[in-house]
């Protein structure tokens, strides 16, 4: 079977007739310029060692070469073979935490946004991966289920924001749960869950969770936003446009810490990494392209047949004409000698 890849190339054989014109027109213009250079015998009589002939030859390849260099662009392929092509993937539950204190500016410009951006980065690196969104605070619920559709995974994960969360907190129990829920739906065996968040585990219900993530071989990435030592959680701003931080009944500032103790046995149970994202690192993001890079199981298996490329032969042939125009000579040796007026 023969075909041209790029058969838009074909459209540069139209220089052909053009190079060819081009050649006539000169070489009428060659002539008349001669008949006005001195009497015809004369002129005849000094130009007889040019043999019209070779000219004629040396533009006619000129115009081959240019017609195989426009068959090498159009990429002419014949010849075929079969492939088969194995499509892999894996399937990745990343739970947000989306209790207020992610609104956070320890982190810029704060600890949601921050998360958001990684995730949006995880999103678009995907190739064949399956992906979903967990939401949670004190509750916890599916954002988005596994999907390829990558566009519409982005929106969810924009939509995502504190208010959403009916039960303010942290539920790391409830998170994982959620997750393993939604990676039960699927059918493949490499799966991932990444843990995403800034506070400590308020209900104590992730123990019996982890087990589960252990016993069905699903690996937790724990990702740590914010500060160790504890920082205030913002509140929403009044009507006067004033700020403020959330306060106990006695009125003292609420803090948030990190409980990376939890978070790094977690990862360590199930075979996870653990990152903690503070100002100037990029371990989340190293994480990201880890997760990207991996290959998964294999999803899909096709046979689909490629054609070879020719253009080489096609470019070689012009190639050798090009030398030949440049090795054959205009002018011819003279049988005899003209002696000019002192003959």
């Amino acid at each position: 079977m023969f075909r041209f890849a790029s058969p838009e190339w074909l459209l540069s054989l139209l220089l052909i007739p053009l190079l060819a014109g081009g050649f006539w027109l000169a070489a009428r213009r060659r002539t008349a310029l001669l008949k006005r250079f001195g009497e015809t015998e004369l002129v005849r009589k000094l130009t007889a060692s040019v043999s019209q002939r070779a000219r004629l030859v040396k533009a006619g390849l000129i115009l081959a070469a240019v017609a195989f260099l426009a068959l090498a662009l159009a990429r002419p392929q014949f010849g075929t073979r079969v492939e088969t092509v194995r499509r892999r993937g894996q399937d990745v539950m990343v739970a947000v935490d989306l209790s207020r204190s992610m609104l956070a500016e320890d982190v810029t410009p704060n600890r949601l946004d921050r998360a958001r951006l990684a995730i949006l980065r995880l999103i678009r690196n995907l190739d064949g991966d399956r992906i979903g969104l967990v939401a949670f605070a004190g509750d916890a619920f599916i954002q988005s289920p596994l999907t390829v559709d990558y566009t519409a995974a982005a929106m969810f994960l924009d939509a995502m924001e504190p208010e959403m969360m009916p039960v303010q907190g942290t539920d790391l129990g409830e998170a994982l749960r959620m997750s393993l829920d939604a990676l039960d739906q699927g059918a493949r065996e490499d799966r991932i869950v990444v843990l995403v968040t800034d506070g400590e585990d308020h209900e104590g219900q992730l123990d019996p969770q982890l087990q589960r993530a252990i016993e069905a071989g699903v690996r937790v990435h724990t990702v740590g936003i914010g500060s160790v030592e504890g920082v205030p959680i913002p509140e929403p701003g009044t009507e006067t446009g004033r700020r403020g931080f959330k306060r106990d009944e006695e009125g003292n500032v609420v803090t948030t810490r990190l409980d990376e103790t939890t978070l790094r046995n977690v990862a360590e149970a199930t075979g996870g990494r653990f990152v903690r994202v503070a100002p100037g690192t990029t371990g989340f993001e190293d994480l990201v392209d880890e997760i990207a890079a991996g290959e998964g199981d294999e999803v899909d298996t096709r046979e689909i047949t490629q054609f070879e490329e020719q253009y080489q032969l096609f470019l070689a042939f012009s190639f050798i004409l090009l030398v030949a125009e440049a090795l054959v000579p205009e002018r011819r040796r003279a049988a005899e000698t003209w002696s000019g007026r002192f003959e």
